[in-house]
């Protein structure tokens, strides 16, 4: 599959900036302060969700000035009619957490059907406490849940399409030093 250069660097070229770098750099500290402040005593699991919250998981970490151990998961949901919540794992948590508390880490709460679902797989791991931050929250009606949210969250969105600081657009951008709003969307 060739990949039209062109038109991604245009997608960039004509796309809103909705936050700067310096305002996510901001958000994402503040996030630090957030997270210390509840979980600076606990000894808690960190997971980053990848590939989008590979970013945000970076940055935040320099940000939670306590002991702590991070690693990463890999899932994707199948959208199967029956088995909506279905889960395929690329890689599953290899840590035992039993009694621990788990804060999960991703780029955007969207609809939030793979971030529920993996939550609910630590819980059922044994998790004594499961929390998650995203860096932005999509505002819109079409949650996983209505009553969905993030325990942390760094900038809340409108419903556009958007791309950077670990969100992609068709696999590129996720290194854009900004979140972007495709031009239309």
């Amino acid at each position: 599959m060739s990949v039209d250069l062109k038109h991604i660097r245009q997608v960039l070229d004509e796309a809103d900036c909705l936050y700067t770098g310096e305002q996510i750099e901001d958000a994402i500290k503040k996030m630090g302060r957030q997270i210390t402040a509840e979980l600076a005593d606990s000894n808690p699991l960190i997971y980053c969700v990848m590939n989008g919250g590979l970013v945000l998981t970076g940055k935040l970490l320099t940000e939670m000035p306590f002991p702590l151990e991070a690693s990463y998961v890999h899932a994707t949901r199948y959208r199967h009619q029956l088995t909506g919540d279905e889960l395929d794992w690329k890689v599953r948590p290899a840590q035992d957490m039993t009694g621990r508390t788990v804060l999960i880490l991703d780029d955007i709460l969207d609809e939030g059907h793979t971030l529920d679902a993996i939550a609910d797989f630590c819980k059922g791991q044994g998790a004594s406490r499961v929390l998650t931050a995203v860096l932005i929250n999509k505002i819109h009606n079409r949650k996983a849940r209505p009553d969905m949210k993030a325990d942390f969250s760094g900038l809340d969105i409108g419903d556009r399409y958007i791309f950077g600081y670990g969100l992609d657009y068709q696999g590129y951008w996720r290194n854009a030093n900004g979140i972007f709003a495709l031009k239309g969307h």
